[in-house]
């Protein structure tokens, strides 16, 4: 492992700035960048965010990362007043389709710990050493070290959120012993694991079996447009919200791997709150879904001020700061869920939804069912789909679309989006309106725009916004990277009756 002393130049990140101009970031302390730039300090040894309230360190002993893990494998620790692993992530990595990026969000959602990095390689159809020389070169740390600060970073969450005992978190992040576990948490955060403790944030009776989590996000946090949203589309037998005196709480199955579990979420401040009763080993996994699923990577700051930059859209961000994109908990259910709601009502769709989750889904607890996998409804006839109440040619669709995602043709997981969406669009009862809008809500493409969508149209023409598609996704292309939240603030601008919804396009193509 390198050490302070034979550190390469200082490194340029993914937030595209040179030396001097990263400097005055963390001299100004600019949040824009919390998130995408870390920094070491050659004379103390540890690594901050640019936010870090600590004596702004002279430039000569500054070194810039595009990953805590980077900063880690250049022998920094984490400093223990910014808490740099805490951070809430970024999207910058969202919108690329190149192979960094596909790696990332597959290493962050457990490849390594499945596959191992051999494994994950042959995902991405390269070579492991390929894929090593890839990642050092554009966020400084191999596949490996990703992963295991990923594993170092769960391990904190649940040594200083739950009352655990050390011995059963070692094995329920991912490590294969104690020794190893306490190594790396020294490494990582430059004390052992025990000095960490503390009283969980999050109090729950002694008899509740439940884990409980704070997942802290950038504020501002929009959570009322949120819970709309969740409370339009919530699936009798998958979904449950409740809301009450100005807040809410959403319940829903998500599934983890090889098992599902049932998770409770709702916005306190500046945090999440995620009760659920997962087994400890799929803690990694339910935080990286839910943070998705909510969005609560997102900067507030820099999209707003991005898309504000337009006259058209800047009454709509000053009216609805920190607008969060809602994604999937399970890419493959909003591909169905997208399906279903081609030229129907929101409410109509989840009737529909709700007959297939339980006519062909798995009970989890009284009550709830979990999502029918691609395999499943690969497995049944087109006709026992469209029975449920939708037309021959869409219960087609979604059998066609389950054949090719179980058969590995479509990959949900680690496939560009621009790829996924070339791959639909070729499948019979797939138009352009559900690729995009599946690109936007089960990819997370922050940069995705459904042109198509006759409500994100009217509402831009009710802005002065051209009026056909061709001159509106010229207009749209200004808003890149960030044209998924273009779009929500379009849809939420002008929702129907009672529902923030985009409503269907006029017609779906084959």
């Amino acid at each position: 492992m390198s050490t302070v002393s034979d550190l390469p130049p200082a490194y340029t990140g993914p937030a595209g700035l040179d030396v001097e101009a990263a400097y005055q970031a963390l001299v100004a302390r600019d949040r824009r960048f919390d998130g995408r730039l870390w920094f070491g300090v050659t004379s103390t040894g540890v690594y901050c965010r640019p936010v870090c309230p600590a004596q702004t360190p002279k430039i000569a002993n500054v070194r810039y990362f595009a990953a805590p893990a980077a900063a880690v494998s250049a022998g920094f620790r984490a400093c223990k007043r910014c808490r740099p692993d805490s951070a809430p992530g970024s999207r910058h990595w969202d919108h690329r389709g190149d192979l960094a990026s596909r790696a990332l969000r597959l290493i962050a959602d457990g490849a390594v710990d499945e596959g191992g990095v051999v494994g994950l390689a042959a995902s991405l159809h390269v070579s492991d050493r390929h894929l090593h020389r890839t990642l050092v070169a554009e966020v400084g740390a191999g596949p490996l070290q990703l992963a295991v600060s990923r594993r170092a970073q769960t391990a904190r969450l649940l040594v200083e959120q739950t009352d655990l005992p050390l011995s059963e978190i070692v094995f329920a992040s991912g490590f294969s012993s104690i020794r190893q576990f306490n190594d790396v948490m020294r490494r990582e955060f430059g004390s052992p694991p025990s000095a960490m403790r503390r009283a969980p944030a999050a109090q729950v009776a002694a008899s509740d079996p439940a884990l409980v989590l704070r997942l802290r996000m950038r504020p501002p946090y929009d959570a009322d447009a949120v819970g709309d949203f969740l409370a339009a589309r919530a699936v009798v037998g998958l979904e449950q919200h409740v809301a009450e005196r100005g807040s809410w709480t959403h319940r829903r199955v998500i599934p983890l791997g090889a098992h599902s579990a049932v998770a409770e979420v709702r916005v306190v401040g500046d945090h999440v709150v995620v009760r659920s009763d997962t087994d400890i080993r799929g803690t990694a996994a339910l935080v990286r879904r839910v943070r998705r699923w909510l969005d609560l990577d997102a900067d507030p700051e820099t999209i707003d001020a991005a898309l504000a930059a337009d006259p058209a859209l800047r009454q709509l961000v000053r009216a609805r700061p920190g607008l969060r994109v809602p994604t999937t908990v399970d890419p493959w259910e909003t591909v169905v869920r997208t399906i279903v709601g081609q030229q129907v009502s929101v409410a109509g769709a989840r009737t529909i939804l709700g007959r297939i989750v339980t006519e062909f889904g798995s009970p989890i607890s009284p009550g709830l069912w979990a999502f029918p996998d691609a395999e499943v409804l690969a497995s049944v006839s087109p006709d026992d789909i469209s029975i449920l109440g939708m037309p021959r040619a869409r219960g087609r669709a979604i059998h066609g679309v389950a054949t090719a995602v179980a058969e590995g043709r479509i990959d949900l997981r680690g496939s560009d989006p621009a790829s996924v969406r070339e791959v639909l669009l070729a499948l019979p009862g797939i138009g352009p309106w559900t690729a995009d809008y599946v690109r936007l809500r089960a990819l997370a493409d922050p940069d995705a725009f459904p042109v198509a969508d006759l409500g994100l149209r009217h509402a831009a023409i009710a802005l002065g916004l051209p009026d056909d598609m061709s001159g509106l996704s010229a207009r749209a292309s200004s808003w890149s990277p960030w044209r998924s939240y273009a779009a929500q603030h379009l849809w939420t601008s002008a929702p129907p009756p009672g529902v923030h919804a985009p409503r269907r396009p006029v017609k779906e193509t084959s």
